[in-house]
């Protein structure tokens, strides 16, 4: 009894230190984001990201985003740190892609003419390097807008646009891609 209480006690004191030497992911640079949609029948869909600024966090600077920090034609992990991650209840069509519900990690693809949203069969991993198309479910075009003014930071959004149906917007700079979402 003693041994059972004398190790549960351990235990306990490991466990509560290492939950104290967690970092708080909100002091971060890029600090956690999450984007969310439930669909009628109480399925959801969920995005966790990280929410990088224009500005350099070590010089406190503008940067230009996209075409110098994120080049044209070079995947990017959309967003900062951990990589992003996509998880559905639902199955569902993004664009012309059907994405069975799973867990799934989102890259993207940006190039000055269009976007392609990459959407990975590899998950858990920290947000570089890109695991290669041999883990891509699919990849979907996107459509690019330009912002009427500047999105800083990065966001994601899932908004609703019917019972069974959502766009995915991601911001930054003064970029917007975007791609319709039903489910299927």
């Amino acid at each position: 009894m003693r041994k059972t209480f004398f190790v549960a006690a351990i235990l306990l004191a490991l466990t509560f230190a290492i939950n104290a030497q967690q970092p708080d992911k909100s002091k971060r640079p890029s600090p956690p984001g999450q984007a969310a949609v439930s669909l009628a029948d109480g399925k959801k869909i969920a995005i966790d990201y990280s929410r990088p600024k224009i500005n350099d966090p070590k010089s406190g600077q503008p940067r230009k985003i996209f075409g110098a920090l994120v080049p044209y034609g070079e995947v990017w992990r959309t967003g900062a740190n951990e990589a992003t991650s996509f998880v559905t209840d639902a199955d569902l069509m993004v664009g012309s892609a059907h994405v069975p519900a799973g867990h799934y990690t989102l890259y993207s693809l940006p190039g000055e003419n269009g976007w392609k949203l990459i959407i990975s069969r590899k998950t858990g991993q920290w947000g570089t390097p890109y695991p290669g198309d041999a883990e891509d479910l699919a990849r979907v075009d996107m459509t690019v807008q330009r912002t009427p003014s500047t999105v800083d930071p990065f966001t994601i959004s899932l908004d609703k646009t019917g019972a069974k149906s959502a766009v995915l917007k991601m911001a930054w700079e003064n970029t917007q891609a975007s791609v319709d979402i039903t489910e299927h």
